[in-house]
């Protein structure tokens, strides 16, 4: 009797949940789960999660001190807020969180290297081990680059907001854990280019781009993990069976434990030996050469980072109404 889909897929790949929401992740008991500035906004505007901002926030203020601003409290918070939702969700998943450092940093090995210790530091203060954490750093140069000193360190990372092979590549020389390849942000820019309204499954740009570096790294045997992410509909899922990991939204994952039907494994490291793919060495010139000539990537790697700085920004316009809220409420009491 066939089972349902997300039955089956977790029998050929690690299914992660792509959520900020806790009660989600209680429903479908993901092995692991990740986060983004968009997911983590989201969720802070819940009335079910307002303990939790409300707590991060009066945490900031007693840290900070008595003679700090609101704004040196809310940028404390911040800095805070993202770790308080993966502290809650590593309390439900066996697996890994994914936290994502300042999406505003994008372009600064440095001050990425410093932040993503800075969140680990918190994590260990919590008494999190680092091996339960992923650091989620957008795959520029200059990202992967800082990327590849943290996991010198033991601090191991997830690079997102990836579209071409040459990040994947340079994700891979990096000796990174993990990346994240966006299939439904790619579909959207084919679709927009060329005007189509959509894409048999199995000839999705998405689709195709991640079978693409999957099929790359077994060929070569990089240790990196591939996690597809961002998918527009279960059948990306479906043709992506057998990818190392999936992260998927609560919505697709509704979707595919209501549908019964079988699930044929689509990627299989053990069919990539006879394929034949050309080694590709890359350095910042060659990376730079070749996102330069892939319009897509170009296009959604700068929109992505600035989708994900207005999040943040939303973050902490809220955080700062909910402290003043909160200034506002303790005088009244």
């Amino acid at each position: 009797m066939p089972k349902n889909l997300l039955e089956a897929l977790r029998a050929v790949t690690v299914v992660v949940a792509d959520t900020g929401d806790i009660q989600s992740i209680e429903q479908f008991k993901p092995q692991d789960a990740t986060t983004n500035p968009s997911l983590i906004t989201a969720a802070a505007q819940m009335p079910e999660y307002q303990d939790i901002v409300d707590q991060t926030l009066l945490k900031a203020k007693k840290e900070a001190g008595a003679g700090a601003s609101p704004a040196q409290v809310v940028s404390l918070a911040f800095d805070r807020l993202a770790v308080s939702f993966g502290l809650k969700i590593l309390q439900i998943i066996p697996g890994r969180v994914s936290t994502e450092v300042d999406a505003r940093l994008s372009y600064d090995t440095d001050a990425t290297v410093a932040k993503a210790r800075d969140l680990i530091g918190q994590y260990k203060a919590a008494g999190v081990a680092k091996e339960r954490v992923l650091i989620k750093i957008a795959a520029t140069w200059e990202g992967i680059k800082a990327a590849e000193i943290l996991e010198k360190e033991g601090i191991h990372c997830n690079l997102t907001l990836l579209f071409g092979l040459h990040q994947a590549i340079a994700c891979a020389e990096a000796g990174v854990t993990l990346i994240s390849p966006f299939v439904g942000r790619i579909l959207d820019w084919y679709k927009k280019d060329t005007g189509r309204d959509s894409y048999p499954s199995a000839e999705d740009p998405g689709v195709l781009s991640v079978t693409t570096i999957y099929n790359y790294y077994k060929k070569f045997g990089y240790k990196t993990e591939v996690m597809g992410a961002s998918f527009r509909n279960i059948g990306e899922i479906i043709e992506l069976a057998g990818c190392d990991l999936l992260t998927i939204s609560p919505g697709l994952l509704t979707e595919l434990q209501n549908t019964v039907a079988e699930l044929p494994r689509k990627l299989d490291p053990s069919k990539v030996t006879a394929l034949s793919i050309e080694k590709i060495s890359i350095d910042k010139a060659t990376f730079e050469k070749m996102h330069g000539g892939d319009r897509m990537a170009s296009d959604k790697l700068a929109e992505g980072i600035d989708g994900f700085t207005k999040a943040l920004i939303s973050l902490e316009n809220l955080l700062a109404e909910r402290l003043a809220k909160l200034e506002s409420q303790k005088v009244t009491a």
